[in-house]
């Protein structure tokens, strides 16, 4: 059911048309000046006589709010980069007799929401703000959806549209009336583009690899499971790229690296999303000392790019990019934190332990799952400053080089930010004989139960045997750095469209439901005009608003029965 506000738009469209105008042309408009850029540069160049830059200036964007009186109005026109005000003055744009443009298509036609292309020239008005003084304006797409129109009255902000399950599922709306949204995704692609730049000119490669592939590898995870019809096999989404970018060390490139799509089928909170983006890189004849080093420049140089200081204010706390970073053995951090080593102790103890401190664990868990469990326990959240813990147990790391010095460890590190896990690294295993042990530890561990042990690749292990130089390679969560340099507490808030459950359809109220609420019947009418069609809408309405806008519809709609109290209104509400 099309609320009053779409129906009246879809009119005012067959209007233009009948007028023998295209409310969705197809050719090109030419744009030569955005609003921020009038804005900020207006002043400093309407004093140099030698150019006539804002003297023909040619914009488009989406018209945000109207001030129409009479023969003048003024309208603000939003672009990709800001707002700016434009003048409408109805004898420039209609100079002879048929005033048809302005009086019918502006001030009738055109509603906030839709897209219009202007000619014209920028002025400073008398008030000081500068405008646009437009000539000639052309509509590019009308709107047949009404925008939520933000108010803002003595500072406080009212229908801001606010609501997490509204903005994430229609993005496109969150990004038109909430602007400073955007800014994240800008600040998210300058992430990856001040990445890729460092990269490059380190002469490293940028690579893409499979996201389908035969064997889910790289990671312990739960993996997304599909089928290729024709091939007729089994084939997984990738949870890593891992496996793939070692086999191009192998085959002879020094430095490569990939921004992918990974995907991970399990749980979703506020800071995992089963499809997230990770990045991949992987140099040739070098370790994870060198790689924890080259992980701190390489943040330090991020954080600078993105907020321009290596401090910055994330989920309360002030987190320092700029190296060096707290080094951490995770025996180191677990008795830091709980009093007591655990190296060395057996399945059974650690198993005592856990239940001691309420950590919940199942039989299928070995020493390195049960370790790290106590560690997400009773350390993650403690590590606020950039930490890397070191030197895990060889149980933990199937693809990790043994550690030169210390008996049953590898040389792997992990980086934590905030309490949360940013970045995974190693000194890359590159003997395939140990690697083919590590992996049949892990069947072991699958034969057990554990849904998230690494799978059998004969495959890279053939690789390995044509032999891969002494190599390190890490993992970087774009969406997790993202949010904590942007200070969002939520994964949604730096996908543009996060996973969501399926949108559940509207059942709209009957008028014996709005009845049961206490509505008079003569009023349902009124409310459905209203666009309130459930009784949950109801509910969630400002009673003010429902009582103001129930005057108005009673005059249009020439309702006789008595109009309702505002305490009725209120009681509807509840």
């Amino acid at each position: 059911m099309l609320s009053e506000q779409e129906l009246l738009r879809r009119q005012k469209r067959q209007d233009l048309i009948n007028l023998g105008i295209d409310p969705y042309p197809a050719e090109a408009f030419e744009v030569n000046a955005t609003a921020a850029d009038i804005s900020k540069n207006y002043e400093n160049n309407k004093i140099d006589s030698t150019t006539d830059r804002y003297e023909n200036i040619s914009l488009a964007g989406r018209l945000m709010s109207f001030r129409i009186m009479g023969s003048a109005s003024f309208v603000e026109l939003q672009d990709s980069t800001g707002r700016i005000q434009l003048y409408f003055r109805r004898d420039d744009l209609c100079p002879d007799e048929d005033k048809t443009l302005y009086n019918t298509v502006f001030k009738k036609l055109l509603d906030i929401g839709d897209i219009i292309g202007v000619k014209g020239f920028v002025f400073t008005t008398q008030t000081g703000e500068i405008s646009v003084h437009v000539q000639e304006f052309k509509i590019l797409n009308k709107s047949l959806r009404p925008l939520p129109v933000v108010k803002e009255v003595d500072g406080k902000v009212y229908d801001a549209f606010s609501d997490p399950e509204q903005r994430f599922r229609q993005r496109y709306v969150d990004l038109i009336v909430n602007p400073q949204v955007k800014d994240i995704f800008v600040k998210r692609a300058k992430v990856m583009s001040t990445m890729r730049r460092i990269f490059d000119d380190k002469g490293w490669l940028e690579v893409e690899t499979p996201i389908l592939q035969p064997i889910h590898g790289g990671a312990a995870a739960r993996p997304f499971k599909t089928h290729h019809n024709s091939l007729d096999m089994p084939l997984f989404m990738r949870i890593a790229n891992e496996l793939y970018l070692k086999r191009l060390i192998v085959g002879g490139f020094d430095g490569v690296y990939e921004f992918g799509k990974m995907f991970r089928n399990e749980g979703m909170d506020r800071t995992h999303n089963p499809e997230f983006t990770a990045l991949e890189f992987y140099v040739a004849y070098k370790d994870y000392e060198w790689m924890m080093t080259t992980t701190e420049e390489l943040l330090e140089k991020v954080a600078v790019a993105v907020n321009d200081q290596t401090k910055v204010h994330s989920w309360g706390n002030e987190i320092e990019f700029a190296g060096p970073y707290i080094r951490l053995s995770i025996f180191e951090a677990i008795e830091k934190y709980t009093g007591v080593n655990v190296a060395g102790k057996s399945e059974a103890e650690l198993l005592v332990l856990c239940q001691e401190w309420g950590i919940e664990v199942d039989k299928t868990m070995g020493v390195a799952k049960l370790i790290d469990e106590m560690f997400g326990a009773k350390v993650e959240a403690n590590l606020i400053q950039p930490t890397f813990i070191t030197d895990y147990p060889v149980e933990m790391s199937p693809l990790t080089k043994k550690h030169r010095s210390k008996a049953g460890l590898v040389e792997r590190f992990e980086l934590f930010i905030n309490g949360k896990e940013v970045a995974n690294a190693y000194s890359e295993l590159n003997d395939p004989i140990d690697q083919r042990e590590r992996f049949e530890e892990q069947l072991r561990l699958a034969e057990r139960g554990d849904d998230e042990a690494m799978a059998m690749d004969e495959d890279f292990i053939r690789a390995l045997e044509y032999g891969m130089p002494t190599t390190s390679g890490i993992g970087i969560g774009i969406d997790r750095l993202t949010m904590m340099l942007t200070d969002q507490t939520s994964i949604q808030e730096v996908l543009f469209f996060p996973q969501m459950r399926p949108e559940k359809k509207t059942e709209m109220a009957t008028e014996a439901d709005f009845v049961a609420v206490g509505v008079p019947a003569e009023y349902v009418p009124a409310l459905q005009k209203m666009n309130i069609l459930t009784i949950e809408q109801l509910k969630a309405a400002n009673p003010n608003k429902i009582f103001n806008d129930l005057g108005g519809m009673r005059k249009k709609l020439k309702i006789d029965a008595p109009m309702p109290k505002k305490e009725d209104v209120e009681a509807w509400i509840g």
